[in-house]
């Protein structure tokens, strides 16, 4: 396989929307029904402010539900995922989980019902001019006559995503590289284009646009939007495209385009060789 690259800009205007939730099992019974919203706050912070708002918790399910909050550094992996944990040191930098309290940090839903719960930011007086994140997370617990019966329980937990910006960050980045790659693990295997973004700034971006497959006659076999995910500050981030059409081999060019947010499109176009796996 070889590629080529061509980067090109354009005017464009561009709104970028994301939410954010994990499940860190499929929900089972009872406990599928714990909901939250919103699902993601972009917050613009003052160093030494302070911001307190509320977020709704709810129990969709036919039973109570007992949960617990946790306050949560977070990151995307190579596939786009988001990952949630207590404490990831590589985001030091750039999380505001140290900033964060929840109010309350445990308590009972009964079926149907919601529950306000409140958070505050309060940011400390030297902060770095910049975007940072975090997240709350609300966990499922057994309740205590759960806790007295037998069978299996899974739990489930939902995620608020948190972006507070401070000051004026310039957003900075766009297309880095663009390939096909084949997925020989899947049976059969799949070919997959990737379109590696990198964020050079201090703001995280979004995008918007599209990535489409030409063939040598410059028809479109296929195409699909590119994904509303956050791009970190100073850091890359692949976005995957399992494509359905690309079964022949052959030459074919791939081509992003995409706006970051700065109201410029840019594209970028790479010209791929699919050939045949190897033994």
């Amino acid at each position: 396989m070889q590629s080529y690259v061509e980067l090109r800009r354009a005017r464009a205007v561009a709104a970028l929307l994301m939410g954010a939730a994990l499940a860190t099992a499929p929900p089972l019974g009872a406990q599928a029904g714990l909901g939250l919203s919103p699902m993601r706050l972009e917050l613009p912070v003052a160093p030494g402010s302070q911001h307190s708002g509320s977020l709704t918790l709810s129990n969709e399910s036919s039973a109570r539900l007992r949960f617990r909050a946790e306050l949560l550094d977070f990151f995307l992996d190579a596939t786009g995922t988001p990952q949630f944990g207590p404490a990831y040191p590589p985001e030091a930098e750039y999380s505001c989980r140290q900033w964060l309290s929840v109010n309350p940090m445990e308590g009972e839903l009964e079926a149907g019902t919601q529950l306000p719960v409140r958070y505050t930011l309060r940011v400390p007086p030297t902060v770095t001019e910049r975007s940072y994140h975090c997240a709350l997370g609300f966990t499922t617990l057994p309740t205590a006559a759960q806790m007295q019966g037998i069978g299996l329980r899974m739990a489930v937990r939902v995620v608020t995503a948190i972006y507070p910006t401070v000051g004026h960050p310039r957003i900075e980045g766009g297309i880095r590289e663009i390939w096909l790659e084949l997925v020989s693990s899947a049976k059969p295997p799949v070919w997959r284009a990737v379109v590696e973004f990198e964020n050079r700034g201090w703001m995280l971006f979004r995008t918007t646009g599209e990535l489409a497959v030409l063939d040598q006659q410059g028809s479109t076999l296929e195409s699909y939007p590119l994904p509303s995910l956050p791009v970190l500050p100073q850091r890359r981030q692949r976005f995957l495209f399992p494509l359905e059409r690309l079964t022949d081999q052959g030459r074919y060019t791939l081509r992003a385009r995409a706006d970051i947010g700065t109201g410029e499109v840019q594209e970028g176009t790479a010209v791929v060789v699919a050939s045949a796996p190897g033994p």
